[in-house]
C-alpha cells in the first residue's frame, strides 16, 4: 500500500525533507518505522527515541502500536506544548 509519511519539527529535519509517499506492507506504525529506520541512517536517528515522538494517522493522534489498514496519512512530530 501507499502512504503518504509527514515529518514535522526536528523529525523533518533530521531526515532531509518534510513528506514522501512510502510504499509498505506495514501493517502498524511500530512496522511502517522498522521499515523507515532500516533504509537509512537519517531515518535511524529520526526514530532512535520514539518516547520523544508523536503520530497521528489521517490527522488523528494514535499511538505506535496502531494499525495501518486504510490508513492514508501518516504524521510524525515531537511533542507539542502550549503557552
Amino acid at each position: 500500500m501507499k502512504i503518504e509519511v509527514l515529518y514535522f519539527a526536528w523529525v523533518r529535519e533530521r531526515i532531509g525533507e518534510p513528506r514522501e509517499t512510502v510504499e509498505t506492507s506495514a501493517a502498524t506504525v511500530m512496522d511502517l518505522v522498522e521499515e523507515l529506520k532500516s533504509r537509512e541512517e537519517r531515518y535511524d536517528l529520526a526514530f532512535s527515541d520514539l518516547k520523544s515522538l508523536r503520530v497521528a494517522l489521517d490527522q488523528e493522534l494514535m499511538e505506535f502500536d496502531s494499525p495501518l489498514e486504510g490508513v492514508r496519512e501518516v504524521a510524525f512530530f515531537p511533542p507539542m506544548t502550549g503557552g
